[in-house]
């Protein structure tokens, strides 16, 4: 068992991630290396791709959406993600494995069966095998088939509820947008690198390691918690990572015990804080990945700042890989606001709004003390 603090962890992850070192590869190589962007705001998927290349005018996720070199589509804990083919297809495995649309709760709140959905599944892949669709076509489609008349509202919901168990069977992904309508087609329709649907057993290895080699150490918990809300039967994602046991390395951080894939294992014992202030965006994957429980990562008592109504993650500011603070812009300025009375010095956070206006195209942006 390799024996780490949580600043080396930290350190590790702020490298691994391209926060501390931003990278020259391309926005696939980062949303690889992340599991995934968030997109449910497309700006702050934007935001976090941007701060984590070196190059401020390189190409950014919407144009790879537009490429079909990323699929945006419902993955993890059921919210809208930019990743690339294989690792899209092996979250839309291990998501659908939990088969939450044939619980009572789900359909008794949303009006559908299994056999409907197995019906819409059918159905949603032949409409959209060779076509783009917006939203209102693709339902009066559907409609349009015998039997699914009554679902109407719920395939019309902006939350896309219904949905979801389509996208997570490979029916369905985002495709580019119309006029400003959000489109639906099929993933094999929008790019020739969709490798379908595999089996669970699988796809997980593609996942977990994306996920430890990110988030990790970690254990099989904070994986399903990330990856579905643990909708998953703990038994199977335990089994998953038990398969895996030869390629991972046990860890214990400071009496927390986690894995990480074996390759990274020097990394990580020999990583070190260099002091560094970072500024990310909002629903970053930094904290996203181990999650706004996490308290090592995230005080409790300061996680409703972070973690907010509405299901908002407000931007972060890091110190030593830890959030420390969050921050808006308010017109021309940043306005940082530090959870304690320690602040960090005010050149490095001078350098990390001068970072963020990089890569946001802001230039000249202020700092002001919220």
């Amino acid at each position: 068992m390799l024996s780490v603090g949580w600043d080396q962890v930290f350190a590790w992850r702020l490298g691994r991630q391209f926060v501390a070192a931003p990278t020259a590869g391309s926005v696939e190589d980062v949303a690889t290396r992340l599991a995934g962007v968030q997109s449910q705001v497309a700006s702050a998927a934007e935001t976090a791709v941007a701060l984590r290349s070196s190059d401020a005018r390189s190409r950014g996720v919407g144009a790879a959406l537009g490429a079909g070199t990323l699929i945006k589509t419902w993955a993890m804990r059921g919210t809208l993600h930019a990743m690339v083919p294989e690792q899209a297809a092996a979250a839309l495995s291990l998501i659908g494995s939990a088969r939450t649309w044939e619980k009572p709760s789900w359909q008794k709140t949303f009006g559908a069966t299994p056999d409907q959905v197995t019906a819409l599944v059918e159905v949603v892949s032949g409409v959209l095998a060779d076509q783009v669709l917006t939203r209102d076509e693709l339902v009066e489609a559907v409609l349009a088939e015998p039997g699914f008349a009554h679902l109407g509202e719920q395939l019309r919901s902006g939350w896309g509820a219904v949905l979801k168990p389509l996208a997570w069977q490979g029916a369905l992904c985002h495709g580019p947008a119309r006029g400003g309508k959000v489109t639906f087609t099929a993933p094999a329709a929008l790019t020739g690198e969709w490798p379908g649907i595999p089996e669970p057993d699988s796809a997980a290895p593609t996942l977990i390691s994306a996920y430890l080699g990110a988030y990790g150490p970690a254990t099989p918990e904070s994986f399903d918690a990330w990856l579905s809300r643990n909708n998953v039967r703990k038994p199977v994602v335990r089994g998953w990572f038990a398969a895996m046991r030869p390629a991972l390395t046990e860890v214990d951080v400071e009496g927390r015990i986690g894995w990480i894939p074996s390759e990274f294992a020097d990394d990580l014992a020999a990583a070190t804080l260099d002091g560094g202030v970072h500024l990310l965006g909002p629903f970053d994957q930094y904290v996203l990945g181990p999650g706004t429980g996490d308290t090592v990562l995230l005080p409790a008592e300061h996680r409703s700042k972070v973690s907010r109504t509405a299901g908002w993650i407000s931007p972060l500011v890091l110190v030593d890989g830890r959030i420390a603070g969050t921050w808006e812009q308010v017109g021309d300025e940043v306005v940082v606001s530090m959870f304690g009375a320690r602040r960090p010095p005010k050149r490095e956070l001078s350098a990390a709004v001068n970072r963020l206006a990089e890569a946001i195209g802001a230039r000249g942006l202020g700092l002001r003390a919220g």
